[in-house]
């Protein structure tokens, strides 16, 4: 499962060939989500975290559409920026 992004503790991955809808996974310590590009989550994770999580998925949905095309032929992904 390829890392596309990592910022403040928190690990932004998308595995290949993954099951629709387009999404990514966040870690965070212990905890993970599962983020539809579309917003919806799944899984629990510090509040603090899952809005800079969300913060950084509005500034960065057309590079991970992007990334999930790419993912879906189990091509190479491109590094998306961090959250600054």
């Amino acid at each position: 499962m390829p890392v596309i992004s990592r910022f403040l503790g928190i690990i932004i991955l998308m595995y290949w060939r993954d099951h629709d809808p387009p999404h990514f996974h966040a870690k965070y310590g212990e905890h993970e989500v599962m983020v539809s590009i579309d917003g919806k989550v799944e899984g629990t994770f510090p509040k603090r975290a899952l809005k800079l999580v969300l913060e950084w998925m509005e500034l960065h949905k057309e590079e991970l559409i992007e990334d999930w095309e790419l993912s879906s032929k189990g091509e190479s992904l491109k590094p998306i920026a961090p959250l600054e």
